[in-house]
């Protein structure tokens, strides 16, 4: 299908705000957006250079525009979501939970039933929710059903029918769970009004129902009518009980809806929670998985806007962790201190747990994913300009200046690759000398994997300062490799991460992933070196038991071991053994060395 050349429809695009729509060349869509100004907003996307790598992919693939104007810009915004929602084009954000979510009905009829539903009928019924879990729907059903006794059976209560007799109790009557409408027990005014304190409670509200019941049951008590009185005591304390569960923030915050949101290389998550009467009344997480480069203000104002309209919310204030552009009608509070601030932060740990617990998930279903999003997360954390897929770490262990030794470790995929470890013994370096230990191991290993033709890794890592990081970027400057391997230094204890010729450190949080696996890289080679210099200081030590004896050379100690295989063998044999290997005057210089009593 031939396409008009983009420039020509770009040209032609009007600055009204709207929704834009990309085509590839075979009309499929590509990606939905939405804009103040149209013509601006599109144009960007050829104007300028792009950094991501799936912009760029996105661009080159776009082969036609449509757009359609709206009034304002929160149009806009809803007319993106629902186009999103419909279509699902590649580019776009995904939301990870579209599900049908349960709703309490209170039916539109004479003597209203109570009940769960995922249908919503619009025959005038009022419908509360949608609640994010069916346990939430039947814990309120039973908390309702436990202090008030309403019908549950299906007949049609009119006056008429009433009056002529037409119905008879049912077993519910005589249990107490309903008051027998059906034959005229109860009147409509006293079942409207348990319907209104119901009403009050689904919305969080539970002081009309308390006050009612408590003046009820001095009524009664006044009356000397304790047996009653008792029963709506127990209905008030499941009233109670089930208002503590739900977390009291402060009951001058009403009406409040709080978003949060958490974000790595590849997913964000927002968690939503709905105040009222201050109270918490519902919390729900959405995941969102990220397409292109999306800021956490354009995912925070997707995920409100999708949850508003899923939840049904027509609550007029927002508490956000930053202010963003939502629409007019909206009040929007930065919380900075108080009451305010905690209920954020509530929210921020209930979508710092979703992640959690997602990313636990994760690693036993789709390790791979956990990887990728692993590797994306080390890459933007310590600015590299690719993923560090295979890592490798240095250490230097000189105990007291003895037996200098290092370590590499290698790590692939975030995970240690111990056939690939290796061991240096110090050849060129007198004493303890860290640098120039460093200059030397560095400059052996990438020697060898050029020589080999072996792949490089993308990231070294150096344990210690600037002075270890400056003695193998000249390791890397005479082999020509600097520039072409990403290479850090980790300070110990501050945990400070140093960058060639940077003279201020980075610090990541220390929660961090991307930290964590640098410790892990550093803690395998600093075990990896000290394990190797304690074989190698303990062998010298044993070796030098024998060396000490005078008149027994290298060669016979040699022969010895081979033979003996360790020199607690040796000191345990017989002078005949001992004379078979080595001859009767050795034999005895060695037996005489481990048998005189001190």
């Amino acid at each position: 299908m031939s396409h008009i050349p983009i420039k020509i429809q770009l040209s032609t695009i009007p600055k009204s705000p709207g929704v834009y729509q990309f085509y590839d060349e075979e009309d499929k869509i590509l990606y939905i957006g939405k804009a103040k100004n149209l013509k601006k907003r599109v144009s960007s996307y050829f104007n300028k250079k792009h950094d991501n790598g799936k912009t760029k992919v996105l661009v080159k693939k776009i082969r036609s525009i449509k757009h359609i104007v709206v009034s304002t810009e929160s149009d806009a915004l809803l007319l993106e979501n629902n186009l999103i929602k419909k279509y699902r084009p590649r580019y776009n954000v995904l939301l990870k939970d579209d599900k049908t979510y349960p709703w309490i009905c209170i039916k539109n009829e004479r003597f209203p039933r109570i009940f769960s539903t995922r249908r919503l009928i619009k025959d005038g019924s009022a419908y509360f929710g949608p609640y994010t879990s069916t346990f939430t729907v039947k814990t309120l059903l039973d908390l309702i059903k436990s202090v008030y006794p309403l019908r549950t059976c299906n007949y049609n209560l009119s006056k008429e029918k009433i009056e002529a007799g037409k119905y008879k109790v049912c077993l519910e009557y005589h249990l107490g769970n309903c008051k027998g409408p059906c034959e005229g027990h109860q009147s409509l005014e006293d079942y409207n009004q348990q319907i209104t304190d119901i009403k009050e409670i689904l919305k969080g509200n539970f002081k009309t129902s308390l006050h009612y019941f408590k003046s009820q049951m001095a009524e009664m008590a006044k009356e000397m009518r304790y047996e009653e009185a008792q029963a709506i005591k127990e209905k008030i304390e499941v009233l109670e009980n089930y208002q503590s569960k739900s977390t009291v923030v402060n009951p001058k915050i009403n009406n409040v809806d709080v978003f949060s949101i958490i974000s790595d290389e590849a997913f964000a998550y927002v968690n939503f929670l709905q105040l009222s009467h201050g109270a918490i009344i519902r919390s729900h997480t959405m995941e969102l998985k990220k397409k292109l480069n999306e800021t956490d203000a354009e995912l925070l104002l997707l995920a409100i806007i999708e949850i508003r309209q899923r939840f049904n919310l027509v609550t007029r204030e927002l508490y956000l962790p930053f202010k963003i552009e939502v629409a007019p009608e909206l009040k929007i509070t930065v919380p900075k201190l108080g009451d305010k601030k905690r209920i954020l932060e509530l929210s921020e740990r209930n979508a710092k747990y979703y992640r959690k617990e997602r990313f636990n998930q994760i690693k036993i279903i789709d390790p791979d994913r956990h990887t990728n999003r692993l590797m994306g997360q080390m890459k933007k954390d310590i600015r590299l300009s690719e993923e560090p897929r295979h890592i490798e770490c240095f250490d230097n262990s000189n105990i007291q200046g003895t037996h200098p030794v290092a370590a590499c470790v290698v790590f692939k995929n975030g995970k240690p690759s111990k056939k690939d470890y290796r061991h240096y013994n110090i050849k060129t370096v007198d004493g303890p000398d860290d640098f120039g230990s460093m200059e030397e191991v560095v400059y052996r290993r990438y020697k060898r994997l050029v020589s080999e033709g072996e792949s490089l890794p993308q990231l070294i890592v150096i344990d210690g300062g600037k002075g270890q990081l400056s003695s193998a970027l000249k390791s890397l400057d005479l082999l020509g490799l600097r520039g072409k391997i990403a290479i850090i230094g980790i300070a110990k204890r501050l945990e400070e991460i140093y960058f060639p010729e940077d003279p201020i450190p980075l610090y990541l949080d220390k929660k961090s992933e991307s930290l964590k696996i640098i410790q892990q890289l550093r803690n395998e080679a600093h075990r990896f070196g000290i394990t190797f210099h304690r074989n190698k200081r303990s062998k010298a030590a044993i070796n030098s038991e024998l060396e000490s004896i005078e008149g027994i050379g290298k060669k016979t100690i040699e022969e010895l071991l081979k033979q003996f295989k360790s020199v607690k063998r040796v000191k345990e044999a017989s002078l005949e053994k001992l004379t078979e290997n080595v001859g009767f005057s050795k034999a005895k210089k060695i037996f005489e060395a481990f048998n005189t009593k001190q």
